[in-house]
Formats: C-alpha cells, structure tokens, sequence
C-alpha cells in the first residue's frame, strides 16, 4: 500500500498527527472525570487533614496546623477512639506477638536462602514490619485491662468476617455444584440477601436482635435470654454486626465461587478421582489451585468493602456499646458530624494507608504463592 508522501519541509501530513492524536481525544473525557471525581476530592482532603476547619462569623475559617490532627489521633487525646486503650502485654500476648514475626519474617529470610533480590527481601520485610505493629496493637489491647479502638474494631471485622464468608460461601458453591436435586432453587434463595440494601439489612438484624419485642422474643425468652441485649456487651455488638454482614456478603462470595467452580475441567476431576484420588486430595490439588486466582481476587474486592463497613455498626448498635463496634469509617463520620472536618479527613487518610497496606500485602503473598502452587 503506498504511504503518503511527506511535506517537501520533512514534516509528517496532518492526517498523520491526527490519526496519532486520536486515542488521546477520545481518552481525554474519561481521563478528566476520573481526575474531577477522585484526584481533586483526594487532594482537598488531605488538606482538610492538615487544617483545622472552625465556623466563624460569615462563614468559616480553615487554617493550615500541619500534622497535628495526625499527632491527635496517634499519640494525643484521640488515641484512645483510633488505637484503643494499650496497656503492658501479657506474656500470652507476647507470645503470639513472636509468632507472628517468625510468621512474618519466614518470607524474607526463605528468599535470601534462595539468594533473592534485595527488592524481594525488603518488600517482604516491609510487609512484616506492618504485621507485628499490628500484632503488638492487639497485644496491647485484648491483654486484660485493654480495650479496641476503631482501627481493631475495624480489623476484626475485615479478617474475621472475610474469613467467615470466604468459608461459608465456598462450602454453599461445593454442595451447589452437585448434582442435587431443586439446586436451581438454592442458588437464587442464597443469592437474594444481595439484592437488598446495606442499611435495610441493618434494620433488620436490629429487629432480629432486639430480645424483648423482636421476632424471636419468644425463642430467646424460652432459651433463657429474655433480658440479654447484644448491643450491651462489646463481643455481642461486634458478632452481631459480623452476622449481619455475613448475612450479606456470603452470596457474593457464593455466587463467584460457583462460577469458579462450574468451569473447572470436569475431565481432570474424573482421572483423578479413577487413579484413587480422595475428595480431599481432589480438592488441595486440583479445585483449589484452579479457583485460587479467582479467590484471591473475590477476598480482595471482599477486603477493601470490609474496611468501609459503616451502615450495620451505625445502624445496628450505633458504634457501642461506647467505641467497642464502631469501624473506622464509622469514627470518621462521627468527627464529621461534629464538624471536626480535619480529624475526619485524618482518620479517612489513615484508613486509606491500612487499606493499601493490607490489599498490597495480601496481593504480593498470594501471588507468590499462587506462582509456588
């Protein structure tokens, strides 16, 4: 095909900038509402957080404190909402904090064994640095005498509730994927909960949950129960937010995982299982390493929804009793409410750090040990 000729100046032809200029004209919308909603609310935000927002006379005034809204929540008098009440660890505490470094650390001293990069080596011990502060905040908060803040709160609520629903969803997508009969059936009961709102669902383990007028008043009354409040004890708030979260999320985890499932070779299942494979052996190494990158990708998306759980803990037991279920996004909207504009955009910036911290973490282990598999 014959190329157009060039200007006799040795420039390229108009119709050549044009076709080069092209993708960037039609990207450049998309581009600038991804700029509009996301990179501006991020960048005023964090100048939020670096500023003290007080109303005046006329209006209101923002002036710029530096890191001292931090400094609040960290080591000044918001310590105790963010971090909790930290108190001397036990030597159970200590213990599990050891075995979470040696957990930790196994990475990066296994890939110096292997005579990895440094770049390995220090993103792995990065990561570990991460998890024992972490480990020494629930040291120092579940030792008797201590108390969660909302970042533990927070962090129960990821792990133990992801972990939970991850398990749950999973065994409901092995027994949907038989052959069973009025399974169909199974599988639109169990993916309902999805289809309802966040705060409905929070109205409605509120009524499950109330003792004395609830639908099962009569249940708990006959269990002995009648004069128990779950929002009155702080495990009791926290399970109840978990449960109604649970309730859910489950058929989002359900639903992926049987997808994962189905499209599973049936050909591999069926040698294994003619070889004298058991259904255990199928699973650890056939169905697991085939749905694991889906698995790492569903608890991920999983995770990050976790830590902006805010609706059940607001709804449900109103953040108490006291702090004790209240989440981070909840304790932001809080300081929000008060109009401490400051303190709530720190708070949501030190949630934005725990989130990415977490994802990235989870991200790098899972990778490397999906690669292993």
């Amino acid at each position: 095909m014959p190329q157009p000729a060039e200007p006799a100046g040795g420039g390229r032809p108009p119709a050549v900038y044009g076709e080069r200029l092209a993708p960037a004209v039609f990207i450049l919308p998309a581009v600038l509402v991804v700029l509009a909603m996301s990179i501006f609310p991020l960048i005023v935000s964090l100048y939020l957080s670096l500023s003290r927002f007080k109303l005046a006379k006329g209006g209101f005034t923002v002036d710029f404190i530096g890191t001292l809204n931090f400094q609040k929540l960290l080591v000044g008098s918001q310590q105790f909402h963010l971090l909790g009440k930290l108190v001397p660890l036990s030597p159970v505490a200590w213990a599990w904090v050891a075995l979470v470094a040696l957990a930790a650390l196994w990475p990066a001293i296994s890939g110096l064994r292997r005579g990895a990069g440094w770049g390995f080596v220090v993103g792995r011990l990065v990561i570990a640095t991460g998890l024992v502060a972490i480990a020494l905040l629930f040291g120092a908060t579940a030792s008797e005498g201590g108390q969660f803040g909302s970042l533990g709160v927070t962090l129960i609520y990821v792990f133990g509730g992801v972990t939970v629903q991850y398990l749950i969803g999973l065994g409901l997508a092995f027994l949907c994927a038989q052959k069973l009969a009025g399974r169909r059936l199974f599988r639109v009961v169990f993916f309902i909960p999805m289809m309802i709102t966040p705060v409905g669902i929070a109205y409605t383990f509120r009524m499950l949950t109330d003792t004395t007028k609830g639908p099962f008043a009569p249940f708990w009354q006959l269990a002995g129960l009648g004069d128990f409040a779950w929002a009155a004890t702080a495990w009791g708030a926290r399970i109840a937010v978990m449960i109604g979260d649970a309730w859910q999320w489950i058929p989002f985890m359900f639903i992926v995982l049987l997808a994962s499932l189905e499209a599973q070779p049936v050909d591999e299942v069926e040698a294994a299982m003619v070889d004298g494979a058991s259904r255990w052996q199928v699973f650890r190494y056939l169905t697991f390493p085939a749905i694991l990158p889906v698995s790492v990708t569903l608890v991920l998306i999983r995770m990050i929804e976790a830590f902006k759980i805010v609706d059940l803990p607001n709804v449900l037991t109103n953040g108490g009793p006291g702090i004790a279920s209240e989440s981070l996004t909840l304790h932001a909207f809080m300081a929000w409410r008060a109009l401490d504009l400051g303190g709530s955009a720190a708070i949501a910036y030190i949630l934005l750090f725990v989130v990415t911290f977490f994802c990235v973490s989870f991200a790098t282990l899972t990778r490397r040990a999906g690669v292993a598999a």
